[in-house]
């Protein structure tokens, strides 16, 4: 067999192992159902891409305060947090690699209503994480949710107003000052409406290092109410307040500390206080509306949100809070030989009198080689004087159709097309800024303006075919352009949008006891933006082009009638095609050609294995992850060893209403970095992954 062809071995090895199964297993397929590729609903063995659901059994198991406990055991998709908060850092397949903080390159959405602002950009700190019903993961181009993202759609599906089997009580507590409250009640208030209420209070102090506590207090009013004839209009309202600490990482040293005591003492970098204190109101409502074979669907939505957020070097506040407004039009008509969806979008975010500030409290040191002061420490996160202020403006305009042809009853076939236009505006009055070459602040820039325009075209055609009763075999192209997000632009007015394509095919498997997903895909990227970090200095490039390819597999086997096992895998093999990335060498600058270097941070090998048991009123599940080895730098000139098998547990008893659970993660408290990265004048960084965890909670359900 050639060097490369393993993985379509794999699917000809797995179509013929399974063909016979599957024949005499036909009349007991099972399967979850998504909605998020292709806006209709369907079984995931039918979708034509590759997509993961992570359901209502799986998240039971977990303690979820942060949807990286949810994602973590998906193929292709890398996500760590810093906090063990909201934060989290979400990659697919790349896409997402350039962000310093927060979520890009992936429409993250919730109920179908967009989280995401109109550049791409996500946050997470108003998504309560104990409403989750079941997340979807659809990866790659190729979907209509995902406007402008190229690394795919989450969709967060939360409990319904409708079902009073959502209500319940938690109370938990755990080490690291672990605390969670969480009530959940609702119900019928007449024959056509149904109310519910929701309050949840997480907290960690995470006392293993310091400047690292995290607290959030969420609440929402649902209400739903049915109209006759099918029609059934959901709305809600939430506020949130989240308090984040946001730890600085640290060098070679402290984290050969951390290794041998568990510990960490304070950063190595000067910016000791960084965070992101934040307050959220978020209203939606959504209709759905069935006329004959038309279905109507609008949605329309409106965020609102204050922040005060201490970064590298500065200091964030929205004087005035930003808003987000939006609306999607959608219509879903079934003919007969298949169904066409067709829609339009709009999105505005406006950021008024946004400012930014020197941080206030400093320590100063002396250079020795320059003999210039510097800061060399910051003391608090108070601000200081005024350093800049912002106006800017965000518009994302869309359309969408799609046809899934049905030509006979073995075959699907999706063709669609997006299209989204979006526009920056920015006015901006710097009056000082942090210097990075002298480590102190200087005179700013003065007032610039950016008007910039971006046109994404995004086609799709893919097919799924019906091999077996349960096996599918499904192919796709398609391409998505990428929003650059408005903090990229505002430091690289000359970026581009990326075009990123993705080739694919792969395999899906579908019975009682078991089932399976993998797939291959190439995915060429032009222009793909690429973070460096310059001594400290973080500027956004577009790179010539880059290569991804990549094959993952995932399945799961129920073993008799108590136990459960799986696993999954996946091989990722980017590569810069073109790429010249400009090293500054004193006062030069040297263009280094990084051609043919792979991706750094994106481990070529990342697989992970469960165990799940339940009998009577007990469950148990573990599970363990390892991420390979991966180059710290694009130079390609240091590896991280990545680590292995951080193992997470659960067991729970339930009796009549009342459930217990404990939960621990990384069980045998090994002590690794998240991230380990290099800068390109040779610093070494290193952030730090949590130690053990450990988490009981106590659940009464209603009903």
């Amino acid at each position: 067999m050639k060097k490369g062809s393993a993985p379509y071995g794999v699917l000809c090895a797995c179509s013929l192992a399974i063909g016979s199964a599957l024949a005499d297993d036909a009349a007991n397929v099972l399967d979850e159902v998504s909605v998020t590729a292709t806006r209709e609903t369907r079984s995931t063995g039918e979708v034509p891409q590759a997509i993961a659901v992570v359901g209502k059994e799986t998240l039971a198991d977990k303690k979820m305060f942060n949807v990286k406990e949810a994602l973590q055991e998906v193929p292709g998709v890398l996500i760590d947090s810093k906090n063990g908060g909201f934060d989290a850092r979400l990659i697919i397949r790349g896409a997402g690699l350039k962000a310093a903080y927060g979520i890009r390159e992936i429409q993250v959405l919730r109920d179908g209503v967009p989280l995401s602002d109109p550049d791409s950009f996500t946050r997470l700190d108003f998504v309560d994480t104990q409403d989750i019903e079941r997340i979807e993961i659809a990866k790659g181009p190729g979907n209509l949710f995902a406007a402008g993202s190229a690394g795919g759609a989450i969709q967060i599906i939360s409990k319904s107003v409708f079902d009073d089997r959502a209500n319940n009580l938690k109370i938990g507590a755990g080490n690291q000052g672990t605390e969670n409250y969480h009530l959940r009640y609702g119900g019928m208030i007449d024959d056509r409406q149904a109310l519910a209420l929701t309050f949840t209070r997480r907290e960690m102090d995470n006392d293993w290092r310091t400047w690292n506590r995290f607290d959030t207090t969420q609440s929402s009013i649902k209400h739903g109410i049915q109209l006759g004839d099918g029609d059934v209009v959901e709305s809600e309202v939430s506020y949130s307040e989240s308090n984040m600490q946001l730890p600085g990482a640290v060098d070679a040293a402290m984290f050969k500390t951390y290794k041998r005591t568990g510990e960490q003492n304070g950063t190595s970098e000067a910016w000791k206080n960084s965070g992101r204190y934040s307050k959220v109101w978020f209203v939606n409502s959504r209709l759905e509306m069935q006329r004959g074979d038309f279905t109507f669907k609008p949605r329309i939505y409106y965020n609102t949100w204050y922040h005060y957020h201490p970064v590298t070097g500065i200091i964030n506040e929205s004087e005035s809070w930003v808003s987000n407004l939006g609306v999607d039009l959608e219509g879903n008509y079934r003919h007969a030989q298949g169904t066409l969806v067709a829609g339009v979008t709009a999105r505005q975010e406006r950021v008024p009198d946004s400012r930014k500030y020197e941080y206030r409290d400093v320590d100063y040191a002396i250079n020795p080689r320059t003999h210039q002061q510097y800061i060399s420490a910051t003391r608090s996160d108070a601000k200081g004087t005024l350093a800049e202020i912002d106006n800017a403006t965000t518009l994302l305009t869309g359309v969408y159709v799609q046809e899934s042809w049905r030509p006979t009853d073995r075959w699907i076939i999706d063709a669609g097309m997006r299209y989204d236009v979006v526009e920056f505006e920015d006015d901006n009055q710097q009056f000082r800024k942090y210097d990075y070459s002298t480590g102190k602040y200087v005179a700013g820039d003065g007032q610039t303006k950016i008007n910039k325009t971006f046109h994404l075209p995004a086609p799709k055609i893919a097919a799924s075919y019906r091999l077996l009763p349960g096996l599918n075999l499904f192919a796709m192209a398609a391409q998505a352009g990428q929003i650059p997000s408005f903090s990229e632009v505002s430091t690289n007015p000359s970026l581009d949008a990326p075009v990123a394509r993705n080739y694919e095919f792969g395999l899906k498997g579908r019975a009682a006891d078991w089932s399976f997903d993998t797939s291959v895909y190439y995915s060429p990227v032009d222009k793909d933006i690429v973070q460096q970090n310059n001594g400290g200095v973080t500027t956004y490039l577009n790179a010539g082009k880059t290569d991804k390819k990549g094959f993952e597999f995932a399945g799961r086997y129920a073993l008799g009638k108590y136990w459960e096992l799986g696993g999954y895998y996946s091989y990722a093999d980017y590569k810069y095609k073109e790429f010249t990335e400009p090293v500054r060498d004193g006062k030069n600058v040297i263009n280094q050609d990084r051609s043919g270097n792979a991706l750094p941070f994106v481990p070529r090998n990342q697989y992970g294995v469960f165990a799940g048991w339940k009998q009577g009123g007990w469950r148990a599940r573990v599970s363990a992850n390892t991420w390979g080895e991966y180059w710290m730098d694009n130079a390609n000139t240091q590896k991280y060893e990545g680590w292995e098998w951080i193992a997470n547990a659960s067991l729970g008893y339930q009796w009549s209403r009342h459930s217990l659970t404990l939960n621990a993660d990384n069980v045998f408290d090994q002590h690794y970095a998240a991230e380990a990265k290099k800068d390109t004048t040779g610093k070494v960084t290193y952030t730090l992954g949590a130690p053990r965890t450990v988490l009981l909670t106590y659940r009464y359900d209603f009903r």
